[in-house]
């Protein structure tokens, strides 16, 4: 056995054919003799340069070049050019000029031990004479033996270019579809999952960083933390996909600014080669945010509308069971409680105005009192919003005021006026209130009764008992005072005097 190792480097230099070696971005890394020998070119004056720069053209020329290089890059495999025009610049007695060359090239991937393409080796063969040979004798009408300047070899090469030519256009027409399909996608390639394709949705779904060649780990490290690599290392291992349903995931899609949570549709499926290897993970999806959050609103919208209608319903079933006990007649429990459910939908017309959210307290009290007139009637306070949990209790308790006043109280003589008065306060723990005063005066000369009506027992227990609030009623002679505290959520102290509208 020889146990001498050749010396590649003094091959390559030593070799009659003409080689140059390229890197990934094609540019100039070496040239052997036979090359700087064909070109008339020093390979100080290459090193470095792209080849299109060190060899510019233009036109067909150009683009078979380009195509040719371009297909091993991403193929890795060997590509080979029967005949292109590629001028040259060569020396003579009048400066320098250029020269019409024809060419035939094979580009050879070299990989590293992943797969991927570290150098691509260019064999280039002069074939300037046997072209014109052939063109002279086509202009002649003369056939030439394919012994006399190897036609055979060169059809089939013509072939091998043709061949190459259309599935190019098949590739560029894939490569379209695949960059305007509308959900994202890539191919991660070996077990590291190095990024060998994506489209521009994928761009878009991860905020247009640099993905080629690096591997999901390094291109997108806030993924690393939440499992993706786990799940991919899964698929490669074991050749059986995966399939998420808006499984949220933490992006950093802008640059200095923290992750957000987008909602991802994806499918992770394993790439199987013809001896049943897997080399690599097809990613497809959809980016589902917006579906999600929709998803997510109507959820909490149906919640809150079930809560509402019980909430409602309970309150009615209240009023019909408070009612019942305190109507001596049939006719009197309907007016009675045809009067309530008519104070219920108003504050319920006052809640959704604002949208469920709050209810102006001064257009609650307006509303039940308007019937009596506005100089009768003077309400005095800041703007307040009285939450939605607040707003029937108060509501109701308005209302029974007001029929009470109505009734037997001070709106029940010409001379009688109601004054409302509130004032939004904090709270020991810091919590808003609002303190409302209702009074009387100019009525008929008022006695406590005998026994609690509705409309003291809903306004002590109610706001009281429901909102943890406070509540009181004095029977002086001149008129009722009723004072009650309830919970506010917003409250703007931008004082207002007005009488009921």
């Amino acid at each position: 056995m020889n146990d001498l190792q050749p010396d590649f480097q003094a091959l390559f230099d030593a070799s009659p054919n003409a080689y140059v070696l390229l890197d990934p971005d094609f540019h100039i890394v070496d040239a052997n003799e036979a090359y700087l020998t064909t070109v008339e070119r020093p390979l100080p004056e290459l090193a470095g340069q792209s080849i299109f720069e060190a060899f510019p053209s233009s036109g067909a020329s150009l683009e078979m070049l380009k195509a040719s290089l371009e297909r091993v890059r991403t193929t890795r495999a060997r590509d080979t050019l029967a005949l292109i025009k590629y001028d040259i610049p060569v020396s003579g007695p009048d400066g320098e000029a250029w020269e019409e060359r024809f060419w035939s090239a094979t580009h050879t991937p070299l990989l590293d031990e992943r797969g991927e393409v570290v150098f691509i080796l260019q064999h280039t063969v002069d074939v300037t004479d046997l072209q014109r040979l052939r063109q002279a004798a086509d202009d002649a009408g003369i056939s030439l033996a394919p012994e006399q300047i190897e036609e055979g070899v060169l059809e089939r090469a013509r072939h091998v270019q043709e061949t190459n030519k259309t599935l190019d256009g098949e590739r560029r027409r894939l490569m379209h579809l695949f960059q305007q399909a509308p959900g994202f996608m890539c191919v991660l390639r070996g077990p590291d999952h190095v990024y060998e394709l994506l489209n521009n949705a994928y761009l878009e779904a991860v905020g247009h960083r640099d993905l080629l060649g690096k591997t999901v780990r390094k291109a997108l490290p806030e993924v690393a933390s939440q499992g993706i690599i786990d799940l991919l290392d899964r698929v490669y291992r074991t050749g059986e996909a995966f399939l998420a349903d808006a499984l949220p995931l933490e992006l950093a899609r802008t640059a200095g600014m923290p992750p957000e949570l987008r909602y991802l549709d994806f499918v992770y499926q394993p790439i199987v080669e013809d001896d049943g290897s897997i080399s690599g993970i097809f990613v497809q999806g959809h980016d589902v945010t917006e579906r999600k959050r929709t998803e997510q609103q109507r959820e909490l919208l149906v919640a809150e509308l079930n809560h509402r209608v019980k909430n409602t319903l309970a309150i009615v079933q209240s009023v019909a069971v408070q009612t019942v006990r305190t109507a001596p007649a049939p006719e009197t429990f309907r007016r009675a409680f045809q009067a309530r459910i008519i104070a219920l939908s108003n504050t319920h017309d006052t809640l959704t105005r604002g949208h469920w959210e709050s209810a102006d307290f001064r257009e609650l009290l307006e509303q039940e009192l308007k019937p009596y007139g506005s100089d009768r009637v003077r309400l005095t306070g800041p703007r307040v919003r009285l939450p939605p949990n607040s707003t029937f209790t108060v509501g109701m308790a308005i209302h029974e005021l007001a029929v009470n006043a109505s009734k037997y109280g001070a709106l029940s003589l010409a001379d009688g006026m109601v004054t409302v008065e509130w004032q939004p306060r904090l709270g020991l723990k810091g919590e808003s209130w609002v303190d409302v005063t209702w009074r009387e005066r100019g009525g008929p000369p008022v006695a406590e009764p005998a026994r609690k009506g509705f409309g003291s027992r809903l306004i002590e227990s109610g706001i009281a008992g429901q909102l943890g609030g406070k509540a009181s009623i004095a029977f002086d002679p001149e008129g009722i005072t009723c004072v009650f505290a309830v919970p506010l959520t917003v409250a703007t102290p931008e004082r207002t005097d007005s009488s009921a509208a």
